[in-house]
C-alpha cells in the first residue's frame, strides 16, 4: 500500500531526548483511525477506531515540558489496546483537540454515545418509558 493512499490528519514520532524525533515510534491520525507503528526493521502497527475511545488523559511530564512536550493516555473499548500511550509530542493540546473533533464525527456517523460504550443500556434500545407501559402483570390465578 502507497504511503499517500491514506490521509493522515496528524503524524508525529515520539521524540527523545531534547525533544528531538529520534525514535522508531510513529503516530498518525487518519479520519477514522489512530495508528501507533513501531519498529524499523520489523515493523509493529496498532489501529484504535476513534468511535472505541472512552477517554483520554493529557499529562505533562517535567522532562517533557522542559522541551514542550507531553504525553497523551488513550483508554478505548477496544480488545486489543484497552490504553495507549501516546508519548512526548509536540503540540499536545491541539492533538488532543483534533482527537475529540474526528472522535464526535465518528460517532456521530454511527450513532454511538458515551452511555453507549460503557454498556449500561441492558439490551433496550428504546427507554421511552411507554413500552412498559403495554405489560400486564398477571397472577398465577388470572393466566389461562
Amino acid at each position: 500500500m502507497k504511503k499517500d493512499s491514506i490521509k493522515y490528519i496528524w503524524t508525529d514520532k515520539k521524540r527523545g531526548l531534547f525533544g528531538l524525533p529520534w525514535s522508531f515510534t510513529r503516530y498518525f491520525l487518519t479520519e477514522t483511525k489512530f495508528i501507533t507503528r513501531t519498529g524499523f526493521l520489523s515493523v509493529d502497527e496498532d489501529e484504535i477506531d476513534l468511535y472505541k475511545i472512552t477517554d483520554k488523559k493529557v499529562k505533562f511530564p517535567f522532562w517533557q515540558r522542559i522541551v514542550n512536550c507531553g504525553t497523551i493516555i488513550i483508554y478505548s473499548r477496544d480488545t486489543d489496546t484497552p490504553s495507549k500511550e501516546v508519548r512526548c509530542i509536540k503540540n499536545v493540546r491541539q492533538v488532543s483537540e483534533l482527537i475529540d473533533k474526528h472522535l464526535t464525527i465518528m460517532r456521530d456517523r454511527y450513532g454511538i454515545r458515551g452511555r453507549d460504550m460503557m454498556g449500561f443500556h441492558g439490551g433496550h434500545d428504546n427507554h421511552d418509558g411507554d413500552d412498559y407501559d403495554n405489560y400486564e402483570i398477571h397472577d398465577g390465578d388470572d393466566v389461562q
